[in-house]
């Protein structure tokens, strides 16, 4: 039975859209950025310009995510016949690849500072991180409802929320200088960014992985699925079972069906699919069936 996929090949207006918002929200980070460095440099904040470079990986990260948008969109050709969907899960990859790559680069900074702590401009801190509060917030806004359906949008989204996190735990750093002149404050600040990025990073690209690796969806019971398939009637046994993720929400399911001499094969066909849409949610399968005669010896279950 022939399996049938429709592709939009044309965005709609919701999809253009979301370009706009994407693109509005790289213009005032990378603003935000410049502004952050140079107060930075001014000032003499290490947290002020951690903050930056923070929020310039999330300018990047955007820019990424925008791409990868539009390269999903393409149909599937010759060269990539299962579309270009995963260009946005290759997108994350890279994102939070960058992003512990830069908090431990800040880790060791701040390490440095805590020994060697410099005299920092308390009031430039505060006000310029009270500004990229204000614009963190406004571009988390801009791609929040993005990152509903988008495992790349919903980095880019928790990136930006970390950012604002990190501006407040900057204003109250800066605070602290103006009020009792705690240089130490600063680098402990940048630590704590740090460690931040990276408990987000970890927790981010695990899923990421499991995407890449083509590993089975973790909202899904394959012992279950395999035990409800092998119930049904004329279905003798499964092998060769193969379940993972195309793209970030379309999982594939493939195995071997062992089924009764007396079965009628389309109609046990037409049944497991049924069964693994209606049940788990796996549109697209590929069953190949065979009879105890005909079926592979010595096969595992699940793999190959």
């Amino acid at each position: 039975m022939p399996h049938d996929h429709s592709h939009h090949h044309h965005p709609d207006p919701s999809m253009i859209e979301g370009d706009r918002r994407v693109g509005a929200a790289i213009a005032v980070n990378i603003a935000l950025t410049l502004v952050q460095i140079v107060a930075g440099v001014i000032s003499g904040s290490l947290a002020l310009i951690a903050d930056a470079i923070h929020n310039l990986s999330d300018a990047l990260s955007l820019v990424i995510a925008f791409y990868a948008r539009r390269i999903a969109r393409r149909p599937a050709d010759k060269a990539m016949t299962y579309g270009y969907g995963r260009a946005e899960v290759v997108a994350a990859l890279i994102n939070y690849t960058t992003l512990i790559v830069i908090a431990l680069y800040l880790a060791t900074q701040g390490i440095e500072r805590l020994f060697n702590p410099v005299e920092i401009t308390g009031w430039i801190v505060v006000t310029v991180a009270g500004v990229a509060l204000v614009i963190d917030t406004i571009t988390a806004a801009l791609i929040f409802r993005l990152s509903h359906n988008s495992m790349n949008m919903r980095a880019a989204f928790l990136h930006n929320l970390a950012d604002a996190l990190g501006s407040v735990a900057v204003i109250v750093a800066g605070t602290l200088i103006l009020l009792y002149d705690w240089r130490l404050i600063d680098p402990i600040v940048t630590l704590f960014i740090s460690a931040y990025i990276l408990w987000h990073s970890y927790h981010g690209i695990r899923p990421v992985i499991r995407v890449l690796m083509l590993a089975a969806p973790e909202d899904t019971d394959l012992p279950e699925l395999i035990a409800a398939l092998e119930d049904r009637d004329g279905v003798e046994s499964l092998h060769h079972v193969h379940l993972w993720r195309m793209q970030e929400h379309e999982p594939a399911f493939e195995a071997h069906v062992v089924i009764a001499e007396n079965a009628d094969p389309e109609a046990v066909r037409r049944d497991l699919k049924s069964l693994l849409d209606r049940r788990f949610g796996v549109s697209h399968c590929l069953l190949e069936l065979e009879t105890r005669a005909t079926s592979c010896h010595d096969s595992p279950q699940i793999g190959h």
